[in-house]
């Protein structure tokens, strides 16, 4: 069973999420503090969060950056900031998602099935397990990836970005198609999304990031990555 840690402190919103999950047979836990979500997140291990920023005693970024310490699990942000600031200071601090409330709860269900799924092993073909650059290396079975000789460290949504692009090299991607993977959405309005993911990435792995070498931007059309 899928195990969801709720950390909001709107008992409703909170009632309706819980109600609608044990629906689709996942297991529920819920924190209406950032205290309480820490200590149920190290105790329960779920395999997916879904967190609100505007909690009583601390900051949701101040969450997702203690669980960023020990874990990789998915997190979701579900909040009512709506500033772009906003998304990418949780998006930077290692948050996998950012949903707006007011949310329908079928776009929230997708995302959460995307969230798991990112997760998730999948068969490699042999043949491409590592790939090699001049400046880091990927291990696409370890998911591990070495630059200068140490571990850089990424989140499973940037993770999931760069497996896709790197196991097709020299392939356009389109956001279409990285919009669906990753978050199980495909609306062109999601695009931003991508934009401060490859951003992230390329300042993880470029030299220098605003002349991409490798993470290649192709206008209006998708990304590829060249090796």
């Amino acid at each position: 069973m899928t195990r969801v840690l709720v950390v909001e402190d709107d008992p409703q919103l909170v009632r309706a999420l819980v109600i609608n999950l044990q629906a689709r047979h996942y297991g529920v836990d819920a924190a209406p503090d950032g205290a309480t979500a820490l200590r149920l997140a190290a105790a329960r291990q779920p395999d997916v969060v879904l967190l609100d920023l505007g909690l009583p005693d601390m900051d949701g970024v101040e969450i997702i950056k203690g669980i960023r310490g020990w874990s990789r699990m998915p997190i979701l942000v579900l909040s009512a900031r709506q500033a772009s600031d906003e998304k990418v200071a949780a998006l930077d601090a290692g948050a996998d998602d950012y949903i707006t409330k007011p949310f329908s709860m079928d776009e929230l269900l997708a995302r959460l099935r995307a969230a798991v799924r990112r997760t998730e092993d999948t068969p490699l073909v042999p043949e491409t397990t590592v790939v090699e650059t001049a400046d880091f290396s990927i291990d696409l079975l370890a998911k591990k990836v070495l630059r200068d000789g140490r571990d850089v460290r990424l989140t499973p949504t940037e993770w999931h970005l760069l497996e896709i692009l790197v196991t097709h090299p020299g392939r356009l991607i389109t956001q279409q198609h990285l919009l669906q993977e990753v978050w199980g959405v495909s609306q062109s309005s999601k695009t931003n999304y991508l934009r401060v993911y490859m951003a992230q990435l390329r300042r993880k792995l470029e030299t220098d990031p605003s002349h991409p070498r490798y993470l290649i931007t192709e206008p209006g059309m998708g990304y590829r990555f060249e090796g």
